[in-house]
């Protein structure tokens, strides 16, 4: 009886070896990203063409098309003034969020004046870029696709998903960093 115990134990042992990970099923090499890549193009086409739709309409304006991906016009320029923020100013702008069916999502007075490192801190992609366009006293008005806004989570409040969003952003002032004076008189 011993013998068939311990030769039972033995044989517990040997086939316990630990865990063994499992094989995958199927493999599908980079077709996740592809899709995904695939499926922010599509969006990023129907919002333009949205955007493109809302310029046609808009007569009064001059739209701007900016590098980043976004839309602009100013409804205040500041002739007086040449600089735009750079890295590391510190800057005092409004701005608000509305859906393009101008639906308010948060007012100027919701977000209250916003004090902002440039590019030192967190905002949208499309608000971060759009800060650096404009001069101080400016205020301009920008349509942004969805992803240049909140993207696919939106903001967990007001903005939901896939939401392209329009913003008039007013520049109240810039401190300008040392920095940014250094490379001003180098590149002059």
């Amino acid at each position: 009886m011993r013998t068939i115990f311990f030769l039972f134990m033995a044989f517990l042992l040997v086939n316990c070896g630990g865990p063994e990970p499992r094989k995958p099923v199927k493999v599908k090499s980079g077709s996740f990203f592809k899709e995904s890549v695939e499926r922010n193009k599509q969006l990023l086409q129907a919002e333009e063409k949205i955007i493109q739709s809302i310029i046609a309409k808009d007569t009064v304006h001059n739209y701007i098309a900016s590098p980043s991906g976004f839309w602009y016009y100013f409804d205040t320029k500041n002739q007086n003034s040449i600089y735009t923020p750079k890295t590391n100013d510190q800057i005092l702008f409004s701005y608000n969020l509305v859906t393009f069916g101008n639906d308010t999502l948060y007012t100027m007075k919701d977000m209250g004046p916003t004090s902002y490192v440039v590019d030192k801190e967190q905002l949208f992609p499309g608000l971060q870029n759009a800060v650096k366009l404009l001069k101080i006293n400016e205020r301009a008005t920008f349509l942004f696709p969805s992803l240049q806004a909140y993207g696919y989570h939106g903001d967990g409040s007001a903005i939901g998903p896939k939401t392209p969003l329009k913003s008039t952003i007013e520049l109240h002032t810039i401190i300008i960093n040392q920095d940014s004076l250094n490379l001003k008189t180098e590149n002059q």
